[in-house]
């Protein structure tokens, strides 16, 4: 598995290619900044290390308490942390929630203090429009997002190639197959389980 400064590396020398061919596909400057802004993010600070304590937990700061539930309840390079699309989505849902709740306390507390008149309806009403006006910039996001976290999972998962090729040569790189044969003890004589 690569250091915190492997996966800083991979993605800084990344971003240049991954904006590029952003913007010689979508031909948006707007658009390829989300990618690589997203990517620079996902690489650095949103990656799948957020589940133990790593350099990119250690850049949240003073804020990296509020990661502190996700590690308690996700074991190291699982599924849904390490995996493609799934872990994204898992951390996004998960920071959402967090913001979401800190944003109504906010609101409840300015509408108590200072007489601020809205409705909840218009604030949902606002967040929906939001997202179908804005959709392009969300995927574009949610991409960059996602791209910067597998750059780190491939890595990982190369990193561990390499070393099970180092050990066992090319039979490292495929997986295992061990077959077990359950045994049953009868009358002191060993047989293998008859097959169904």
């Amino acid at each position: 598995m690569p250091s915190g400064r492997t996966h800083d590396r991979i993605t800084l020398y990344a971003l240049p290619l991954i904006a590029g061919v952003t913007f010689w596909q979508t031909r948006s400057s707007n658009v390829t900044l989300l990618v690589a802004g997203g990517f620079l993010f996902g690489g650095l600070m949103f990656g799948p290390d957020l589940d133990i304590y790593s350099v990119q937990f250690q850049r949240w700061g003073f804020l990296r308490w509020i990661w502190l539930p996700y590690q308690k309840s996700l074991r190291h390079r699982s599924f849904l942390s390490h995996g493609p699309i799934i872990g994204t989505i898992l951390r996004i849902l998960y920071l959402g929630c967090l913001l979401a709740i800190l944003t109504i306390l906010v609101l409840v507390i300015a509408e108590k203090l200072w007489n601020l008149s809205f409705t909840w309806q218009d604030l949902g009403g606002t967040v929906g429009r939001s997202l179908v006006n804005y959709d392009t910039e969300y995927i574009a996001l949610f991409l960059g997002l996602e791209l910067g976290a597998m750059s780190h999972s491939l890595s990982d998962w190369g990193g561990s190639a390499y070393k099970r090729f180092q050990k066992q040569g090319f039979r490292g790189l495929f997986p295992s197959r061990k077959l077990k044969k359950r045994k049953i003890v009868r009358s002191g004589i060993r047989r293998s389980k008859p097959k169904k």
